[in-house]
C-alpha cells in the first residue's frame, strides 16, 4: 500500500507542489469536475436535488445523471470540499482514486483470485498505473477511480457460495449501485467482462456448474435490488429534462488506432508527445498504448497459461474489447484504411450509442493486470517446484518484466498555471446583480474550450448561477435528433463571442445583431455580464460594448456590464 501511495502522489506531484496550477492537457474537464464536487457539497449542505441542477445553463437545467456527476464520491467528500475548497477536493479525488484502485485490486487478487502477495502487487500496480490510467488522470478522476470494479468481481465470485444467495446478492447490488453513481461506462464494461469470463468458466470447468443455483439466485437478488434503487435515477438520465439520444457523430468517431497498441503513451517513461500525437484523439484518450514488449509478453502469457479457463476467457475478452475499440472504420498509423469495424453495426444501438469507442481498449488494462498476476503466480509455483533453479527462474522473470514494464512506468502529469479566480467572484460582489433569479453571463460563454466560469461557480459552491456551460445536453434544434452537445445549443450571441474568441476579430454588428443580443440576455436572465482575464479580452470587450451600448467598468479583476436595464 505504501508503494501505491508513492505512485499516486508521483503522478499528481506537480499539482500538489503548485496548488495554483491546473492540468495542462485538459483544464476544461478539471473545471467541470470541480463544479461537480461543489454540487455534491451543495446537496449535502443545502439538501439540493442531486440529479439535476439549475446553477448552470440558466434558464434551463443540466441533467447530472446524464453527465459525470460522481455523486458516490462528491457526497461523502463534501466536508473536504466545504473546508478546503473544490481544487483540493478534486485533487484528493484524483490522487486517492488511483491509490484506492490499486489497493482494491490488491485485496481481491491476493485474497480471492491469486492468493500470493507478490503477483497480486504486480497485477494491482498495473491495473491502477498503466498508461491508459495515467492518460485519464488528465482530469478524468471518475475513470481512474476504478476501486469498485474489483469489489464487483469479488462479490460476483462469491455468488456461487451455497446457502448465502440472499446476503451475497444484496452485497453485489450495493457495489453495483456505488459504481453506477461513479461511472456507468465502466460498469457496462465490467458487466460484459464478467459475463464473458463466467461463460468461459462454465465451459472450461465442469465442476463450477454445481454452483449454478445459488449463483443465479444471488444474481436475481442483485438485479432486483439494483432495479429498485436505480429505477428513478436512470429514468431521469434517459427520459428526464436534459436527456439526450446518444453522443454526437464526431465523438462516436473517437476510435483506437491499431498502431497505438505497439506505441508508448506520452506520459510513459519511453513515450513522448511527438510519437503519440495523432494515434489518439487527445492526451486524455491514450487507452491502448502498451508497447511492443508488453504486447509480446501478453501473447506469450496467454499461450503459456492456455490450460486455464480464466486465462482463455480473459484473452477472448481482450480481443473483443480491442476489436470494438477500433470504431466504425479501422485506422492504422494515423490513416483510415476504409475497412469498416464491427462497431459500425453496433454504434446506433440504445446505450451503446453513448459509449466512446476507444474506451473499450481502456478495459484491456485490467485484463493485462490479471494476466500478469496469474503469470507471476505460475512462476512462483515453478520456483517452489524446482528450488535448485530458483535463482535462474527469478532472474529471467525480472528481466522479462523489466523489458515490458519499465518503458510504461508513469511520469508526473504536466501542468500549467491557471489564472486566479477574480475577486469579483470570490468576494461575492456578484450577489446584488442576481436578485430575482438572474444569472451571470461570462465572456466568452463557457463550452468545451473555455470552462473557467465553471471553476468560478464551483468556488462559490454553485451559488453563482451561470448561463450556458460545459456539459452534455441535447441538441434541440430541428432535425438534430436530440443527440448530445457539449454545451447548450448555440444562440446568436454565444456564436458571436465564439467567433471573437476564435479569430480575435469583432464580426460586423447590425441592428439585428443588437436585437438578438438583447433577446439572448433576456433569455439567459442576465443580471450582469463579466469578462475576466483572457487573451482576446480587448476584442471581447469591444464586441460587448458595441452590442449593448453600455460602457463597462473594471472592478474586482473583471470588466463588468450591468445589463439589468436591458433585461428588465
Amino acid at each position: 500500500m505504501a508503494s501505491f501511495v508513492v505512485l499516486g502522489f508521483w503522478v499528481t506531484l506537480r499539482l500538489w507542489l503548485n496548488p495554483a496550477d491546473g492540468i495542462r492537457d485538459n483544464p476544461t474537464d478539471m473545471a467541470q469536475f470541480e463544479w461537480m464536487m461543489a454540487h455534491g457539497a451543495r446537496v449535502v449542505t443545502e439538501f439540493a436535488y442531486p440529479f439535476s441542477s439549475d446553477r448552470m445553463n440558466v434558464p434551463e437545467s443540466v441533467n447530472l445523471m446524464a453527465n459525470t456527476s460522481v455523486l458516490s464520491v462528491s457526497l461523502p467528500m463534501a466536508p473536504i470540499t466545504v473546508l478546503l475548497g473544490t481544487r483540493t477536493s478534486f485533487l484528493v479525488f484524483l490522487t486517492f482514486g488511483m491509490i484506492a484502485t490499486a489497493t482494491a485490486w490488491y485485496f481481491v487478487l491476493s485474497r480471492v483470485l491469486v492468493g500470493s502477495r507478490g503477483p497480486a502487487w504486480l497485477g494491482a500496480t498495473f491495473c491502477a498505473y498503466a498508461p491508459a490510467m495515467v492518460s485519464h488522470a488528465n482530469a478524468h478522476p471518475n475513470i481512474v477511480s476504478q476501486f469498485v470494479v474489483p469489489l464487483i468481481i469479488w462479490r460476483t465470485v462469491r455468488l456461487g457460495e451455497a446457502g448465502r444467495w440472499l446476503r451475497n446478492g444484496l452485497l453485489l447490488a450495493l457495489v453495483i449501485v456505488w459504481q453506477a453513481f461513479l461511472n456507468l461506462e465502466i460498469l457496462l464494461m465490467t458487466a460484459i467482462g464478467l459475463g464473458v469470463v463466467i461463460v468461459a468458466l462454465v465451459i472450461g470447468r465442469p465442476e463450477v456448474r454445481g454452483r449454478t443455483r445459488p449463483f443465479l439466485a444471488g444474481l436475481g437478488v442483485a438485479a432486483a435490488v439494483c432495479a429498485v434503487l436505480l429505477a428513478y435515477p436512470l429514468y431521469v438520465q434517459f427520459f428526464g429534462p436534459g436527456a439526450y439520444n446518444g453522443l454526437s457523430w464526431l465523438i462516436r468517431g473517437y476510435s483506437t488506432d491499431v498502431a497505438s497498441f505497439f506505441a508508448y503513451a506520452r506520459e510513459s517513461l519511453a513515450g513522448d508527445a511527438r510519437s503519440a500525437t495523432g494515434l489518439a484523439k487527445n492526451p486524455t484518450e491514450e487507452n491502448a498504448f502498451f508497447g511492443w514488449p508488453l504486447v509480446i509478453l501478453v501473447v506469450a502469457l496467454v499461450w503459456w497459461l492456455r490450460r486455464s479457463a480464466v486465462v482463455i476467457g480473459l484473452a477472448v475478452l481482450g480481443v473483443i474489447f480491442a476489436v470494438l475499440s477500433l470504431g466504425r472504420e479501422i485506422r492504422f498509423d494515423r490513416r483510415g484504411t476504409g475497412i469498416p469495424g464491427p462497431w459500425a453495426v453496433l454504434e446506433d444501438l440504445p446505450v451503446l450509442h453513448s459509449v466512446v469507442p476507444t474506451r473499450w481498449s481502456l478495459a484491456i488494462t485490467p485484463i493485462i493486470g490479471l494476466l500478469l498476476a496469474y503469470g507471476a503466480e505460475r512462476v512462483r509455483e515453478l520456483a517452489a517446484r524446482y528450488p535448485d533453479r530458483r535463482s535462474q527462474i527469478r532472474f529471467g522473470t525480472v528481466t522479462v518484466l523489466a523489458m515490458a514494464l519499465v518503458p510504461v512506468l508513469p511520469t508526473p502529469l504536466p501542468t500549467k498555471r491557471l489564472e486566479p479566480t477574480p475577486e469579483f467572484v470570490t468576494s461575492g460582489a456578484w450577489r446584488p446583480y442576481l436578485t430575482g433569479g438572474r444569472s451571470v453571463v461570462t465572456l466568452p460563454l463557457p463550452d468545451t474550450e473555455y470552462a473557467e466560469p465553471l471553476r468560478w461557480s464551483a468556488q462559490t459552491r454553485t451559488a453563482m448561477p451561470i448561463a450556458r456551460g460545459y456539459f452534455l445536453g441535447p441538441d434541440t434544434r430541428p432535425g438534430k435528433g436530440r443527440v448530445a452537445l457539449f454545451t447548450a445549443p448555440p444562440r446568436p450571441t454565444s456564436s458571436f463571442f465564439a467567433t471573437i474568441r476564435r479569430t480575435g476579430e469583432v464580426p460586423p454588428i447590425t441592428t439585428q445583431t443588437r436585437q438578438e443580443a438583447v433577446e439572448d440576455l433576456r433569455y439567459w436572465r442576465a443580471g450582469v455580464v463579466i469578462l475576466g482575464p483572457h487573451e482576446r479580452a480587448d476584442a471581447l470587450r469591444q464586441g460587448m460594448t458595441a452590442l449593448t451600448g453600455i460602457e463597462p467598468t473594471f472592478t474586482g479583476g473583471v470588466w463588468l456590464w450591468d445589463v439589468r436595464p436591458l433585461t428588465g
